[in-house]
């Protein structure tokens, strides 16, 4: 069954207490936090402190993705935080395998993210540090950004490549009850969504016509 993580860059931030409350009854999966530099992309949406903040309100793991250029520098922080995930984008690191490596030496799991314009190198070198693979299937951090369908080739084609098995492929960006099973189709074990699943502050009501959306 898929994993359905709920973004909280899309949460309303004044109500966070709330929405963890929720989250933690409806019985999802994972919690999903993006950290962005302002440099890599055009914003900053959610720091990290928000991550060991909320660290108390859940026992999910706690999904952290680094959208940030060179970010060794705060994996070990992340690990004091409570982070259980992180992943850092391949178009950021110059090694991507120390990176990776940094971040299990630390006691997370390691992803690796691509943007939608990056084809995915062969990942098997990666191995056995890498966990999951992060497919965005939205040009990052633009609030009316569009879903790509184009993109999911990158999942059914990475989970062909040998040597990768047990390794989770993660899609993240304009999911909805329109799109979700075309991506599960694809192969995502985890999908991620914000916008489509805090709508109208319609938490419940929305979850539920994803896992439906899943289903059918």
């Amino acid at each position: 069954m898929v994993t359905i993580a709920p973004s909280l860059a899309a949460a309303p931030l004044h109500q966070l207490e709330k929405v963890m409350d929720d989250l933690n009854r409806l019985g999802v999966g994972m919690i999903h936090f993006d950290v962005e530099d302002g440099s890599f992309v055009p914003v900053m949406t959610l720091g990290v402190k928000i991550i060991s903040d909320l660290r108390s309100f859940s026992t999910l793991p706690f999904d952290v993705h680094l959208m940030m250029h060179q970010p060794e520098w705060i994996i070990a922080s992340l690990a004091g935080m409570g982070a259980d995930w992180v992943s850092v984008h391949y178009e950021a690191c110059p090694y991507p395998r120390r990176t990776l490596g940094l971040i299990k030496h630390h006691g997370m799991k390691a992803g690796l993210a691509f943007n939608p314009k990056t084809e995915l190198p062969p990942l098997q070198i990666y191995r056995p540090f890498l966990d999951y693979v992060l497919i965005l299937t939205t040009e990052p951090e633009y609030e009316d950004a569009i879903f790509l369908p184009g993109v999911l080739h990158k999942v059914a084609g990475g989970r062909q490549q040998p040597g990768l098995d047990g390794v989770k492929w993660v899609v993240d960006g304009g999911v909805s009850p329109e799109n979700i099973a075309e991506v599960v189709r694809a192969g995502a074990d985890i999908v991620v969504a914000g916008r489509s699943l805090f709508n109208k502050g319609a938490l419940e009501e929305n979850y539920a016509l994803l896992k439906k959306s899943v289903e059918e």
